[in-house]
């Protein structure tokens, strides 16, 4: 077994010369993701390697450490992240820094690892054979969609391909209202995207995230975040939060005020954002991971041309996974949460989200 070695990845240059040369890194990997979920949630981001401290990385896994007295204590690669890949520049390299990493799972303090690798990629690190797999190893734990958007085609042909009544019709009655279309960092279009963002999450039955976590977001990804929220009259209707790493640009949060639906803010914030992504140069537009017994959100995505693959969490131990399976929020919370005041619905996601990581 190879030995495993550990790097700040906050600190150390090696881990952002690596990112900027593996084809798989994301915004999940970057330092940035890295040190807000640090100044949010308190969570230590670390780095797993084969590679000898002061050899150039060839090789790595990021993690955050999250401690709860909540829902325990784990290795997450990475959290609120849809996907975060295990780096490396080879399939064997790549399986042995996995086995090492399950390996040293006694000597962490921890209940269990968690990785989110990108669709497909399981099987480059998975045991061989079924006795491999029996004596203990990453397990699947979770699985989603995954939507991606091929932003190669000329902008008229991604027209095209979206859906003609459910989103073509929607951004020209976005165009017909003149809705107009805000983007940037300020704090108060931050604070407009909060609003709609709570509204939406208590339609869904759950807490919003911290506002902390969007100001840090902010702070540290600078131009490469964008917010941008759709109005009719100076009243918000719709709003979204993008990041852009390399040739991807991120679809990450976004939120809407359901009495103005029907005005098409949604759908053209999207086509705004895919024009803008392609006009960058970006290459692919990634809109994140959906349940699977979320036939709304799927079909949504699917309509904007998208295509969907199979999006896999894996544990270590098995047990981790198995005793987690069914874990989530229960009938009764999501009701509750429709009917908590504002306030209380946002204390609720300060406390909450620490521990859900």
């Amino acid at each position: 077994m190879a030995r495993l070695y550990k790097l700040d990845p906050l600190t150390d240059p090696r881990w952002l010369r690596f990112l900027q040369s593996h084809p798989d890194a994301s915004i999940f990997h970057t330092p940035e993701w890295l040190e807000a979920l640090r100044r949010t949630y308190r969570y230590t981001p670390v780095v797993f390697t084969t590679c000898a401290p002061g050899a150039a990385l060839t090789n790595g896994i990021a993690f955050a450490r999250v401690e709860s007295w909540i829902t325990g204590r784990r290795l997450v690669s990475v959290p609120f992240a849809d996907h975060c890949q295990p780096l490396a520049n080879s399939q064997d390299e790549l399986r042995e820094l996995v086995g090492a990493t399950c390996a040293a799972l006694p000597h962490e303090a921890c209940d269990f690892v968690e990785l989110r690798p990108l669709p497909g990629s399981s099987r480059l690190f998975l045991p061989r054979n079924r006795d491999a797999e029996m004596r203990g190893t990453f397990r699947s734990s979770a699985r989603f969609h995954l939507h991606t958007l091929d932003l190669s085609l000329p902008l008229e042909q991604l027209f095209q391909h979206t859906h003609k009544s459910s989103f073509q019709r929607k951004v020209r009655r976005a165009e017909r209202e003149q809705l107009t279309i805000a983007r940037g960092l300020s704090p108060e279009l931050l604070r407009k995207f909060y609003v709609l963002l709570v509204r939406t999450r208590r339609r869904h039955g759950v807490p919003p995230q911290p506002l902390a976590w969007f100001h840090n977001l902010a702070a540290l990804f600078r131009d490469a975040m964008t917010i941008s929220v759709a109005e009719k009259g100076g009243q918000p209707v719709a709003g979204i939060v993008t990041l852009r790493h390399k040739s991807t640009v991120v679809y990450k949060y976004g939120g809407s005020d359901e009495r103005y639906h029907a005005l098409g803010g949604v759908a053209g914030l999207f086509w705004s954002a895919i024009s803008a992504a392609r006009a960058g140069g970006a290459h692919e537009m990634d809109l994140g991971r959906s349940d699977l017994d979320n036939p709304g959100l799927n079909v949504f995505k699917e309509r904007l041309g998208a295509r969907a693959a199979i999006l896999e969490y894996y544990r270590c131990p098995p047990a981790a996974a198995a005793a987690q399976a069914g874990a989530g929020h229960s009938r009764l919370a999501r009701r509750m949460c429709t009917y908590l005041p504002d306030r209380w619905l946002i204390a609720a996601g300060n406390v909450l989200y620490r521990h859900l990581g």
